[in-house]
């Protein structure tokens, strides 16, 4: 039998509105063979999230059937307040894991990060910029990588194809470049020029942002995640789900998928270094509040989108990126003819 209201039934209060929300899955079932090292290297994670990111941010971590250790770990962590969702299931996958982290959160940018990073000084305000810096931009990125702007990257360099905001740039942080495909076990006898220029965009104020991003972690417009076609992923984890649920929904929208200039976040991997924990600074001040500009966006009709989407596509990806016309579109964005022949 119910007695009485509910207190809440006629409150007024709305859901308190967040700048920020970001959601890391954790699956470390135990601490042997694979996952050796995991729970450590997830310990770093988080005490670099945790000191570099603002008040305004709201922390999901989906517990995606980890060990006892782990789970007891992320308790202590929402009981000290320094989290504020801590979701426990089974081992449910990565996209299914960041979907459930998803709903019922008011943010206006949602960054979706692997166990594995290490969180860099500065990373938000940074990603912010990036989104504040150019008009349609929904997905922003903290590692730069090789040739990100193959992939996905169509509406950027279709809007930007004759325009010399589009060009090959200076790669500014090159050493931390090398530690991430260190990190991914790619031996080093890539070619040295990936190393020096990669393909970027210049905004009006003057901030430079790579072409693409990578999954291991980055940034989305939440409006990314409100019209997506599937309710839930079939995989653990792959390529494809990434694909489904992280790549092709931003890319129908209209969004420029970019990669701040700088490096951000490193990717420790599964196999801890001494580094990692040098690279931690318990003692960073608490960076300012940074929000997103909503006046940059303009939402377009789903009509014009869907035309848009495969117009970009098709000319980009069929014509554009043509063996004979890719390396006349390399030479018009600036690049050495000594250089063109590497891809």
């Amino acid at each position: 039998m119910r007695v009485g209201d509910n207190p809440n039934k006629f409150s007024e209060n709305n859901i308190q509105h967040y700048a920020h929300q970001v959601i890391i899955p954790v699956y470390i079932p135990n601490e042997e063979g694979y996952f050796k090292d995991s729970f450590a290297i997830f310990r770093l994670c988080m005490q670099s999230l945790l000191a570099t990111t603002h008040s305004d941010t709201y922390i999901t971590i989906v517990n995606n059937g980890s060990g006892k250790k782990v789970a007891d770990y992320l308790n202590g962590l929402a009981e000290e307040n320094k989290i504020q969702e801590l979701i426990h299931t089974t081992n449910i996958g990565k996209i299914n894991a960041v979907l459930k982290g998803i709903v019922g959160v008011h943010a206006d940018i949602v960054t979706v990060s692997d166990q594995d990073i290490l969180f860099k000084e500065n990373w938000q305000s940074a990603t912010f910029e990036v989104f504040n810096s150019f008009e349609n931009v929904g997905v922003v990125g903290i590692i730069p990588m090789f040739n990100t702007f193959k992939s996905y990257s169509y509406n950027t360099i279709f809007d930007y194809l004759f325009s010399s905001k589009l060009k090959f740039s200076e790669v500014k942080n090159p050493d931390d470049m090398v530690k991430f495909y260190d990190s991914i076990w790619i031996e080093r006898n890539y070619h040295q020029f990936f190393l020096k220029k990669h393909l970027s965009l210049c905004s009006s104020n003057r901030v430079v942002a790579v072409i693409g991003s990578g999954h291991v972690v980055a940034s989305y417009r939440k409006s990314v995640f409100n019209s997506l076609e599937f309710s839930y992923a079939k995989d653990l984890l792959s390529g494809n789900s990434d694909g489904a649920f992280l790549d092709l929904p931003p890319l129908k929208l209209g969004y420029y998928r970019l990669t701040t200039q700088d490096n951000y976040a490193y990717h420790m991997g599964n196999s801890y270094e001494e580094w990692m924990t040098n690279q931690v600074k318990f003692d960073i001040i608490k960076p300012s509040q940074v929000c997103l500009d909503k006046s940059i966006y303009k939402e377009k009709h789903k009509f014009y989108l869907g035309i848009s989407y495969y117009l970009k596509y098709f000319f980009i990806k069929k014509v554009v990126f043509n063996k004979v016309i890719f390396k006349l579109f390399l030479k018009l964005k600036g690049l050495d003819q000594e250089f063109i022949k590497t891809f």
